[in-house]
């Protein structure tokens, strides 16, 4: 004990800094006399997806701040001057000053400039995907609350699961959104936690392997998002309209004013929708949503040396949790002695072994969070930089019953406070970069849940869910209170090594897990690099370690003691949830075609121990975490990009997942049926529920003329596996039948479903930095039922839109 809080107390009095991969230009562009010129510069990098047009100051200088390692080319305009074009590499968070003396232009003297040769990074680690503005900006529009996680889904290796669930190569959640350097660790998914809304973001870097040691904790996948925008002086912004089907509407604004070495930003949005989660049955009962989100932020240049950031956000969700046919309408459901099923409509006389269960149940959720951040930067010389960052949040998330809710009539309010800190030093020094780190993360928790069965005052009452055999016997009515501190702490060590053709991460870790359990883990990672300059191909490997925590969502109630009465009809199976600890494999090759096409392709491996996986309290969609003995997930992956290539730009990604999970369980809470199990089913293995064999995803664009652009893609899934415990006719009663010819009951899969889509954009107005373009989507044209997962009764079903269309309102100044 006394060790723990010694080492705590140490993370918390030590410098501290966000974790980041980015670097700054610091430019300065000169006549022939050495003086300073205005000038325009176009900083691009394709392999980055990064174009932004900066001009100087009156004393020439710029400074482009927030850039991803890489290789950039620098084209430099002044009228009178011969245009220059000049490669720019970003390799270390430390500010790289460059000057770029301009010549006098001669009549005949031109520029070939040639953005192609950025396309592929030959010192480039690891395997990671870019998103740039662009990208962001031409998307398809998404429904509210999970704009975020369409662009993810868009990657190779990323698949849904229920609501917008993001699963990468194949884990379960696991996934962390490192938002302008502070990690986010909780399920971020439409029905958790409130989104970052695309339209606030600037920028994504996306790795599932070769990940470097100042990322831990949620494994699966790490995504870094920049919401901070380059610092153009003067006052500039942008203005969001869209709506479209299922009476979604929505409104976003960002604005930013830069004056002298001062950058305030705001950016302000309000949606809603009639399809914000994903519903069980076609009919899409019980769906709507509202989501908004205010946030302000604001950075000082103190000196040459030092800037604060400032950000504060709030956003919050308020929705319904769609209904299923019984609950929604109400039907007659066998009892306990039915062996035939029941009419679906009410008779004549009502059958003896049929109860009716009236309907018109209403659920609802919201979140809401609020999040404060402070971030100070100190360059201490021209090869050393420094960095603190601090974080404080507020998060929570309520659930709420109408009193027809069935079987269970439940409330939720379960809230988190999070203080946060971390911190690095970093020195580059020729052909090297080392980088150490701290951080420490106190997350204090506090749960509350509590429900009623209706009917079930009098036991013996033929309504009673448990007397219908809907629910096993357990308490009929339950109440849990509960609050506990998650402790974390980490440091970690890397260095970025560049040995001529050769580039070497390697890095090690230390993480400190307290919540349900004590645990201590080292890490070390490594990525290494090969570029091939005769062939331009980038052969890379790497290797993580890696120790992942449990989800906290609802562990509390789930270690209870009391959480074994809700289930009596077999002993509960109660277990701390373990980390899982697992090693990272891939293997992979970047290539550029004709300067014009890239071409990535990785294999994969993941062996982890303690395999995260989630499990619900009876038929509420109130999710636990709990783990398996292992799991085994390997695959590969194949992505052709497209940046630019005369009119056409897009890309098509092919991904091959296998995932097998070994019993025995292994942590987590077990009732009923799931208890009986876990304690027979101690060998043998079974597919994750993440296992889609094949995922194609094909988006291309074509630009008609300067101002008119045309795309068309298309989404291919071979389908998830499932479970069944009920006949397909029993569930046909349930769901439809529309729904069950979609399932492969032979093969315990998802049939596969095959979307198209397709979008117009028009630029309507464009004058130098002030535009307005439309742009408008039609989703799954030919209407295709997207059943993306099937749990059975009261869980874990999930059906994608049918056909929609949106338009979308861009102003820009």
């Amino acid at each position: 004990m006394r060790k723990t809080l010694l080492i705590a107390a140490l993370l918390w009095a030590l410098p501290m800094l966000a974790q980041s991969t980015t670097g700054e230009l610091r430019l300065t562009v000169t006549d022939p006399a050495g003086l300073g010129l205005k000038s325009t510069v176009e900083l691009v990098s394709q392999g980055n997806e990064y174009r932004h047009t900066f001009t100087t100051d009156d004393q020439g200088n710029l400074d482009a701040k927030r850039l991803p390692y890489g290789i950039y080319r620098a084209q430099i305009r002044a009228q009178g001057f011969a245009e220059v074009s000049e490669p720019v590499e970003i390799r270390s968070a430390i500010p790289l000053d460059r000057t770029i003396r301009l010549k006098v232009a001669s009549v005949s003297e031109s520029v070939n400039v040639s953005a192609s040769r950025t396309l592929v990074d030959p010192y480039r680690a690891g395997s990671v995907n870019e998103m740039g503005l662009q990208t962001i900006e031409n998307r398809l529009t998404a429904l509210p609350g999970r704009s975020m996680q369409d662009l993810v889904n868009s990657e190779p290796g990323w698949l849904y699961e229920g609501n917008s669930v993001l699963h990468p190569r194949g884990s379960e959640y696991q996934t962390q959104f490192v938002v302008d350097g502070i990690p986010l660790t909780d399920n971020r998914s439409p029905s958790f936690g409130p989104e970052v809304e695309a339209d606030d973001v600037d920028s994504l870097k996306i790795y599932t392997a070769g990940i470097p040691a100042e990322f831990g904790r949620k494994m699966g996948g790490v995504v870094e998002v920049n919401t901070l925008k380059s610092a153009d002086p003067g006052f500039h912004g942008q203005l969001t309209l869209f709506g479209g089907a299922y009476d979604t509407g929505g409104i976003n604004t960002q604005d930013q004013y830069t004056w002298n070495k001062n950058t305030f930003g705001l950016s302000a949005s309000g949606n809603m929708t009639g399809h914000y989660l994903n519903p069980v049955v076609p009919q899409n009962y019980t769906n709507d949503g509202t989501t908004g989100s205010f946030s302000v932020s604001y950075e000082r240049e103190l000196t040459p040396k030092d800037r604060l950031t400032l950000i504060v956000r709030h956003e919050l969700a308020r929705y319904e949790i769609p209904n299923e046919f019984v609950q929604q309408n109400g039907a007659y459901v066998p009892n306990a002695d039915n062996t035939v099923g029941c009419p679906p409509v009410p008779p004549a006389d009502e059958p003896s072994d049929c109860v009716f269960i009236p309907g018109t149940q209403l659920q609802t959720g919201d979140n809401f969070e609020t999040i404060g951040s402070v971030a100070y930067q100190h360059i201490f010389s021209s090869e050393a930089i420094g960095s603190l960052r601090g974080m404080a949040r507020d998060n929570s998330n309520d659930f709420y019953s109408n009193p027809s809710s069935w079987p269970l009539i439940a409330t939720q309010h379960n809230d988190f406070k999070e203080i946060y800190f971390n911190g690095n030093f970093s020195v580059h020094h020729g052909s090297q970069e080392w980088k150490a780190g701290l951080e420490s993360d106190a997350i204090f928790l506090h749960e509350n849940f509590r429900y009623l069965m209706p009917d079930c005052a009098d036991p013996s009452d033929p309504q009673c869910p448990i007397n219908l055999g809907i629910l096993d016997a357990g308490a009929t009515t339950f109440a849990f209170t509960g609050s506990r501190p998650d402790l974390e702490q980490s440091a970690y060590v890397q260095d970025l090594i560049r040995l001529g053709n050769w580039t070497v991460n390697a890095g090690l870790r230390w993480d400190h897990y307290q919540l349900l359990l004590n645990q201590n883990a080292l890490s070390p990672r490594v990525a290494i690099s090969r570029y091939f300059p005769s062939l331009g191909v980038n052969l890379h490997a790497s290797y993580d370690r890696i120790f992942q925590t449990p989800s906290f969502e609802n562990i509390l109630l789930a270690s209870s003691p009391a959480a074994e009465a809700l289930d009596t009809s077999v002993p509960a199976v109660q277990l701390p949830v373990q980390p899982s600890h697992g090693n990272y494999y891939e293997l992979g090759s970047t290539k550029a075609f004709f300067e014009k096409l890239r071409l990535d392709a990785n294999m994969f491996r993941r062996d982890v121990n303690n395999y995260a996986d989630d499990s619900q309290v009876l038929s509420t969609g109130i999710s636990f975490p709990i783990a398996f003995r292992k799991a085994i997930l390997y695959g590969a992956e194949v992505k052709f990009e497209v940046p630019h290539w005369g009119r056409f730009s897009g890309f098509a990604s092919y991904s091959y997942i296998v995932g097998n999970v070994w019993n025995p369980v292994t942590g987590g809470l077990f009732l009923g049926d799931d208890a009986s199990g876990a304690t027979s089913q101690l060998t043998g293995h079974f597919p994750d529920s993440q296992d889609q064999r094949n995922t194609v995803r094909v988006r291309v664009r074509y630009q008609v003329a300067p101002r008119l652009w045309v795309a068309v893609g298309a989404d291919y899934n071979s389908g998830l596996p499932f479970q069944p415990d009920l006949t397909p006719q029993q569930y046909a009663t349930e769901y439809g039948q529309v729904v069950i010819n979609h399932l492969n009951f032979n093969l315990g899969r998802i049939s596969p479903y095959f979307t198209q889509n397709a979008s117009v954009g028009a630029d309507l107005y464009q004058r130098e930095k002030r535009s307005v373009r439309l742009q408008a989507d039609v989703q799954n044209l030919s209407n295709e039922l997207e059943v993306i997962d099937f749990g059975g009764l009261f869980s874990g079903n999930a059906l994608g839109p049918s056909r929609q269309y949106t338009f979308r309102l861009v102003s820009t100044f």
